[in-house]
């Protein structure tokens, strides 16, 4: 790993078109994809994770796609184990990596030196909070944290329940903030980053987001939620995902089909305005607008971006701008 390791990286919120683009890219400049979302790597939640189609592929390698199963947990520690090491690999081969997802912390894991902490574990906390969330709910909990640790609870999503009783674990053990005591990171970026983020005028972003569920629906989501469900997967890290716990909601009879939908879509807005807040934030992106444009309009102006960005006019000279 080192600072001339040349690498893409494409963010965005959810239904921006992150996927179209990267294919592309890796088409003219011989890439590799590596997935950058957090729920994708399950194996069996392909609808709802929006998990890219054989066909669209169009026969580039993605890694980290299917590499677990829903009943196991996994880290952002080890996704940043996982992604430098197939970045060094992708190069050996003589090939372009390009990091392609909407889950911003693991993103920045990879590109900027964070050290992930073991400090303040502490089981018996740990089984106390467990205990709370079991009698008194998620809100609760959350509630909590928003008290003691604002800038972990405005990034940690409610109902991720896991991630919340490990910031309150954190807090109560040590007495220093999640946000500040379990990761440190240095501003210097460990590669050669060209940083693509595209976003959306909001309410056509809306639009497609809505669209994407009820496309997801005629695929067969709650088919393949009923099959999860079926066998036992409960509890687990893997079914906090946006389309998974509304529909488990539903399953389990708390709300109905139509609720269990409405709030799918919600959430679906929600978690995309927060990823956005998230890239604003966190990271120096340069900006492509899509609202008006489709990915082929924008791609000439992007790989220019690309090239200019990494030095990679002689990989480019043969393409033809589809201006």
């Amino acid at each position: 790993m080192g600072m001339g390791e040349k690498v893409i990286v494409i963010i965005g919120p959810t239904a921006v078109g992150k996927t179209k683009l990267s294919v592309e890219l890796a088409k003219i400049l011989n890439g590799e994809i590596i997935s950058g979302d957090s729920m994708q790597i399950y194996k069996g939640m392909d609808i709802g994770t929006a998990k890219i189609k054989e066909e669209e592929k169009d026969g580039i390698t993605h890694h980290l796609i299917d590499i677990i199963e829903p009943d196991e947990s996994y880290s952002v520690a080890q996704f940043q184990k996982s992604v430098r090491e197939l970045i060094s690999k992708i190069h050996k081969r003589g090939k372009m990596p390009i990091i392609v997802g909407g889950t911003g912390l693991y993103i920045q894991s990879v590109l900027y030196d964070y050290q992930f902490s073991e400090k303040g574990q502490n089981e018996q906390i740990r089984i106390k909070l467990e205990r709370e969330v079991q009698q008194l709910g998620n809100d609760y909990l959350y509630q909590k944290l928003k008290e003691v640790d604002p800038k972990s609870a405005e990034l940690i999503h409610p109902n991720n329940v896991r991630r919340v009783i490990r910031a309150l674990e954190v807090y109560e053990s040590t007495g220093i903030k999640f946000s500040e005591a379990t990761n440190e990171r240095e501003e210097k970026l460990l590669y050669d980053v060209a940083l693509i983020g595209l976003t959306m005028d909001r309410d056509k972003l809306y639009e497609r987001i809505n669209m994407r569920v009820d496309i997801m629906l005629e695929e067969g989501l709650l088919q393949e939620v009923k099959g999860l469900y079926n066998i036992g997967i409960n509890d687990c890290q893997s079914i906090q995902a946006i389309g998974y716990k509304e529909l488990y909601s539903y399953l389990d009879g708390n709300i109905s089909f139509e609720e269990a939908i409405q709030q799918l879509k919600q959430n679906s807005r929600r978690y995309a305005k927060r990823q956005l807040t998230w890239f604003r934030n966190k990271m120096e992106v340069t900006w492509f607008d899509m609202t008006e444009h489709s990915v082929d309009e924008k791609l000439s102006e992007i790989l220019t971006f690309v090239a200019g960005k990494l030095q990679l006019e002689a990989n480019i000279k043969h393409y033809n701008y589809r201006d």
